[in-house]
């Protein structure tokens, strides 16, 4: 069992057998890619709706740490990259049913990608991410490790989904279905997007962030043992509040942050239906 193997060579560090590390590597990123096992998923008996596989990320840094160096040059060489071997591209094929279209994008073999999955160019998607059927990753987008992306969710170009491998058990960033991620956000640290949620263009979440819900009349704040959570259907924008210690009155200032205006309707699902006119 990959569980079981991979702990023991955890427990083992530097003294686990090499040949047999890299090769429960290429089980594990096999699996991994074809959404066989997750590094976190949904789990209904967890307060969160979710649940972290640590034992998946243990795997994957001991692919890092067990593999080569290596010349992964493109194009006879006029492209130079290195990386680790036990790490190549993705290479789905045309029955996967996914559009990586022409222009630069990367996608790292141990992502799961799913039918109907379109990838506009460039955009990057790490080992360990997973992305639900339908979904559009747009240009310049950044699907970070062991991301957990639901099914139609639009994530727009310059957006950064960020990732997490260590600690092991700390829960990576989630996008829940029908989630529409704006232009040039950033959501890092294991922050949870409900589904149908909007984060409007030039949002900032991290697993710290307190969130002003102007709808519900409550700050929403993350805790030592609960990340940010974004209700389903909130649509968060950003904004502003003073700031009142120090010299913050007297020089005027106020501070970036997030704020829930509404939640979604009819008028916002119409203007968030933008994959099918792609397809």
């Amino acid at each position: 069992m990959l569980e079981v193997e991979i702990q023991g060579q955890v427990a083992a560090g530097e003294s686990a057998d090499r040949d047999a590390v890299r090769a429960t590597f290429a089980r594990l990123r096999e699996a991994l890619s074809a959404g066989a096992i997750r590094a976190a998923e949904p789990d209904s008996a967890s307060v969160l709706g979710w649940r972290v596989n640590p034992w998946v990320k243990q795997g994957i840094l001991l692919g890092f740490r067990f593999g080569e160096l290596v010349d992964a040059s493109m194009d006879h060489g006029r492209w130079p990259f290195y990386d680790k071997d036990t790490l190549p591209l993705k290479r789905p094929g045309v029955d996967a049913r996914i559009r990586i279209v022409p222009g630069g994008s990367a996608v790292r073999d141990g992502a799961y990608i799913a039918p109907g999955v379109i990838c506009m160019p460039p955009m990057y998607v790490n080992i360990g991410a997973y992305i639900g059927p339908d979904s559009l990753i747009d240009s310049h987008a950044l699907v970070g490790s062991c991301a957990q992306i639901g099914a139609r969710v639009h994530v727009s170009a310059c957006a950064q989904i960020g990732g997490v491998i260590e600690p092991v058990g700390a829960l990576p960033v989630i996008v829940e279905d029908d989630a529409l991620i704006g232009g040039n956000t950033g959501i890092y640290e294991g922050a949870i997007i409900g589904s149908r949620a909007v984060i409007g263009a030039g949002t900032v979440l991290t697993g710290s962030t307190p969130v002003y819900d102007l709808v519900r009349g409550e700050i929403i704040k993350p805790t030592a043992d609960r990340p940010l959570v974004i209700p389903a259907g909130a649509v968060v924008v950003p904004g502003a509040r003073a700031v009142t210690a120090g010299k913050g009155p007297e020089w005027g200032l106020a501070l970036s942050t997030p704020v829930i205006v509404k939640y979604r309707d009819s008028r916002t699902d119409t203007r968030t239906e933008l994959e099918a006119w792609i397809r």
